[in-house]
């Protein structure tokens, strides 16, 4: 079953699931969101005939297709604008709690585990939805996630 065939009606159903999108977008390619989840609403136009509700829901569909954009658009970034991205530190913290850098942290997770830390924790999907957006199975979402705590752990040097 596609998605709506109008484009009022198509935009009705994407409406809700934009705020999603934008933090997805802005978490996995933040220089580039606004056109991400322009290029995202493009292919889901598209794609719409190709929609499945057997196989996800409209949120987990359209999350799926703005983290493949975002993909591509760190792809197309020039290695210099990367590089740029994670600075080098400013200077000394004042204090212990302004040493832990939780972003840059974050940004030096292999991308599926980010990928698995933002659909979770910053856009607030659940295991199953994230594991919709990330073409796997809930356990290895569950494993995915372990794995980028722990390693978080390390490079903020949590120790427990």
């Amino acid at each position: 079953m596609g998605l709506p065939d109008g484009t009022a009606d198509f935009a009705g159903w994407v409406r809700p699931h934009l705020p999603a999108m934008a933090r997805l977008a802005a978490r996995l390619a933040p220089q580039d969101r606004d056109d991400v989840v322009q290029e995202a609403l493009a292919r889901a136009w598209v794609k719409r005939d190709r929609y499945d509700e057997g196989r996800g829901s409209p949120s987990a569909w359209l999350l799926a297709i703005t983290a493949d954009q975002a993909a591509k658009a760190r792809r197309r970034r020039p290695a210099t604008a990367r590089l740029l991205d994670v600075s080098a530190p400013a200077a000394a913290p004042e204090t212990a709690d302004d040493a832990i850098d939780i972003e840059r942290a974050l940004v030096r997770l292999p991308p599926r585990q980010r990928l698995a830390v933002d659909c979770f924790y910053f856009v607030g999907l659940t295991v199953a939805e994230t594991a919709a957006v990330m073409g796997c199975a809930e356990g290895t979402v569950k494993s995915t996630l372990a794995d980028a705590r722990e390693r978080l752990r390390m490079l903020l040097g949590v120790t427990t």
